[in-house]
């Protein structure tokens, strides 16, 4: 049997709210999408201007970051014409994405979810999504890997 971590809604919650806040910050609307660890909705934010278009995107770049267990944007990294995974975008129905702004939750090693962003470019999705992390992270007392 196994014992699994998940992200709670108020997980979800407050990783929305550090993702806002930066989307805020920088002047772009966001929509935002949290999954649980296999990748499931867990809670989703249209900001005011969010691209209606983004909505789909900001879900399945959670999905991925949940599922694959990595950045979204390394997979754009690798998926080139005699890449190792080339072709993997169009894997399960279309919804794996390999367009920056999809992060794994990561806690103690273990993925907990993942946090989509789309609205504004790859890089500005990116930040986003790593200060929802960065936001989660401080409110449960943990370290962010990356400082």
């Amino acid at each position: 049997m196994l014992t699994i971590k998940r992200l709670s809604v108020e997980d979800a919650l407050i990783l929305i709210d550090g993702a806002e806040r930066k989307s805020v910050e920088i002047g772009v609307p966001q929509c935002i999408a949290v999954a649980d660890e296999s990748g499931n909705l867990i809670a989703f934010k249209r900001m005011d201007g969010g691209k209606v278009t983004s909505i789909s995107i900001a879900i399945d770049k959670a999905f991925t970051g949940a599922g694959a267990k990595r950045p979204t944007h390394v997979y754009n990294e690798l998926c080139q014409p005699g890449k190792p995974t080339f072709g993997i975008h169009v894997t399960n129905g279309g919804r794996f994405s390999i367009i920056g702004g999809g992060l794994p939750v990561v806690v103690d090693g273990d993925i907990v979810g993942g946090i989509g962003v789309s609205s504004g470019t790859a890089e500005q999705d990116v930040v986003c999504a790593q200060a929802g992390v960065d936001h989660f992270l401080a409110a449960i007392g943990k370290a962010s890997p990356a400082g």
